[in-house]
């Protein structure tokens, strides 16, 4: 693995994966799930931010705290980037969210943007950009290029199944972004899927087909 990839391999986060992966998850439990492995993801990742002191008051005094010293955005590529983004709001509540959407180009197959909100100052953000899979790294290079375009400079890619192909793509073109996943599988198929992966994620997220 190039030094930008990291393998996060938590006993918690892959008895979690195996649950996810398995087909006969419902709909409720795939959703939950993808929730609680972004949480536990971003709990690993985040272990090296930087603190801050602060005066606080106690219901017994004065005391110092720490906090994050860094501003946290959140950026989930449409569509199903939006459940990962929910579970880290959840473990950091004060986080702000952007949203990227893409599409493929039926001529080209190459990543089209069709819609971009993120919040003011991004250059001054430590950006999480999120989306379950990593398959040919397309997606994951276009939405880096966007948001780098706006003014983002510290950005994380943070997806759950990668395959080798789409970590080579992304790692090679933007060496300077780390990527954090939770599962190097062996190879895409003739019609992109990671395999063995867990399908598709956003029909499994919402429902559909």
């Amino acid at each position: 693995m190039r030094k930008n990839v990291h393998l996060i391999e938590h006993p918690l986060i892959q008895h979690k994966l195996t649950l996810m992966r398995e087909k006969s998850t419902s709909t409720k439990e795939f959703r939950e799930l993808v929730k609680e492995v972004s949480a536990l993801m971003v709990y690993e990742i985040s272990r090296n931010m930087k603190l801050k002191e602060i005066d606080i008051e106690t219901p017994i005094g004065a005391a110092k705290g720490k906090v994050l010293r860094d501003e946290i955005a959140i950026i989930p590529i449409l569509r199903a980037g939006i459940t990962m983004a929910e579970g880290i709001i959840d473990l950091i509540p004060t986080a702000k969210v952007g949203h990227i959407g893409l599409y493929r180009d039926p001529k080209t197959l190459k990543p089209v943007e069709y819609y971009c909100k993120l919040p003011n100052h991004i250059d001054e953000y430590k950006i999480f950009i999120v989306d379950p899979m990593l398959a040919t790294g397309g997606s994951a290079v276009k939405a880096i290029e966007v948001i780098k375009d706006r003014g983002a400079k510290n950005i994380s890619f943070v997806c759950l199944i990668s395959a080798p192909e789409g970590l080579e793509t992304l790692s090679s073109t933007f060496p300077d972004v780390p990527i954090y996943t939770i599962a190097i599988d062996d190879h895409l198929n003739s019609h992109g899927y990671i395999v063995p992966g867990l399908g598709d994620a956003g029909d499994r997220l919402f429902g559909t087909k």
